[in-house]
């Protein structure tokens, strides 16, 4: 299954997630770091992100790097938010941060930002039957987005973050109640355009993001910090809301550190935080508000998944694709058929990577293996499988290492007839992983082959269902295909044995 990264340098912190995933693939979060970093603060006092403010993101990143290097992420995409977006030495800071990741960081725009928030909350929690107003308080901005049935609707950021609103408006400790009506006034002028473009409820639920928000609901519902994954989708009602901002803002830092639920960096922006939600509550008219623990980062790993990026690494490249093309037509094979079966192949590999659990690389592999398997025929028609293997063994295949030459010549041997036995001596060379790998392939390019079984490539789409432990195949096609579903049921019991899995064929018109 693919393993991507995704890094979100805020305002107030950076955080990491490493996750397994795919579509239509639930989520295994594999990694998952915060650090506070308050890179906002000098920002939103004088414009510029302070030196040992940039020392301490890019000591930080190197960190978080290292972790996610280990878990062989095929894709890694870092961000920054609202802090970099205003800074006037933005260039410096992406220059340093970049070099610690060892990748691009990319500052992106409000309304991105609001997008992958939405992509977060739709891939931990969806709302697919639902009006939803989603609001995410950072440390620099504010984001406010409006879904239906799962889709965007409106989007909208704004300089509202719990750090931002500190450095500007609350200078006491408390703070002072000219302080906080300023602050206010404010949060409700930048809210005004996106309550004229949303509107009022009623919304079948309201979502808050961002740990201004955890906080929040923790405190309200009596939920200790070392307990917060508990307050994922707890709710506050907007009465809660409104006592809690009004106690928070009559206290000094030192008696809300007191507050069940509040660690000592939330408690010097909970103030801010709180207004914030309290006030958004009250103008779209809603009675509560839920959390949800999803947020930019999972809305970037959702979009790679989404997207499919890195999944060039389980497919030929293009000489190495031009090389066994090549060779199929110096072995006088069909390049048609020799083309579909290496298409559905690939097309198995990926979508049964939550089964495999195979490198990417392999798909390559089985790819070009769906390319050559049948140019033993060029020797005779009687053992083909074999002699496809004895000409790929001993072969130049450029683009591909030794190791990779022989894996494929094995699953050439292997696309019929016996499956792979430790009696076999070329299997025996093999490491364990390597000969696990070629065993978990072997069918797969046994079914590739038999979906062109006429030759005449007849099936147009393959749709492949992982669910509960069972496996569907839905072969589409315009035309009659009753040899190639025959042909599949055939070769369909070394996948069942391999996978101990059961497999179920059907069919669909294109």
């Amino acid at each position: 299954m693919p393993r991507y990264a995704a890094v979100d340098i805020g305002s107030n912190s950076v955080r990491m997630l490493a996750a397994e995933t795919g579509p239509g693939i639930a989520t295994k979060i594999l990694a998952a770091e915060r650090q506070v970093t308050r890179l906002g603060s000098s920002v939103f006092q004088n414009g510029r992100i302070a030196p040992e403010a940039m020392d301490f993101v890019a000591e930080i990143l190197a960190r978080m790097a290292q972790v996610y290097r280990k878990l062989d992420v095929i894709a890694v995409r870092a961000v920054a938010t609202s802090a970099v977006r205003d800074a006037g030495n933005q260039h410096e800071f992406l220059a340093r941060a970049s070099t610690a990741l060892g990748t691009p960081v990319e500052i992106i725009s409000g309304l991105e930002e609001a997008r992958l928030i939405h992509l977060g909350v739709q891939s931990r929690w969806p709302q697919t039957d639902k009006r939803v107003l989603i609001t995410d308080v950072g440390g620099g901005s504010v984001e406010l987005i409006s879904s239906e049935r799962g889709a965007l609707v409106e989007a909208f950021s704004k300089p509202l973050g719990a750090v931002r609103l500190t450095e500007v408006f609350l200078k006491s400790d408390p703070p002072a109640p000219l302080e906080l009506h300023r602050m206010n006034e404010y949060i409700e002028e930048k809210l005004a355009a996106p309550l004229r473009r949303i509107g009022v409820g009623p919304f079948d639920r309201v979502i808050a993001t961002s740990a201004s928000a955890a906080a929040l609901v923790c405190a309200v519902n009596r939920v200790g910090r070392s307990r917060r994954e508990e307050a994922d989708r707890l709710k506050a009602s907007v009465s809660q809301v409104r006592k809690f901002y009004r106690e928070v803002s009559a206290l000094d830092l030192s008696e809300r550190l007191k507050i069940q639920g509040l660690g000592p960096r939330r408690a010097e922006l909970i103030v801010a935080g709180a207004a914030v939600f309290r006030r958004t509550l009250e103008l779209f008219q809603t009675p509560s508000m839920h959390y949800s623990a999803a947020g930019v980062r999972d809305g970037i790993i959702a979009d790679l998944a989404a997207r499919g990026v890195g999944r060039e690494l389980s497919m030929l490249n293009r000489d190495q694709r031009r090389v066994v093309e090549q060779m199929v037509r110096r072995y006088g094979t069909p390049l048609a058929h020799a083309r579909k079966v290496a298409e559905m192949a690939q097309r198995l590999f990926e979508a049964l990577q939550p089964l495999h659990r195979l490198p990417p690389a392999y798909g390559k592999l089985l790819e070009a293996s769906g390319y050559l398997h049948d140019i033993g025929h060029f020797v005779s028609a009687s053992s083909h499988h074999k002699h496809s293997h004895y000409l790929v063994a001993h072969s130049d295949l450029p683009g591909f290492t030794d190791l990779e030459r022989q894996m494929i010549a094995a699953l050439c041997r292997y696309h019929r007839k016996a499956m792979p036995a430790p009696r076999h001596t070329p299997f025996q060379s093999f490491d364990p992983d390597t000969r696990r790998a070629i065993t978990l392939l072997a069918p797969l390019l046994r079914i590739a082959d038999s979906l062109d079984r006429s030759h005449e490539q007849r099936v147009h789409g393959l749709h492949v269902q992982v669910r509960n432990g069972s496996v569907t195949l839905a072969v589409e096609s315009p035309s009659d295909t009753d040899l190639e579903m025959w042909a599949v049921e055939r070769v369909a019991d070394a996948f069942r044995e391999t996978y101990q899995t059961s497999l179920t064929l059907s069919r669909v018109k294109s």
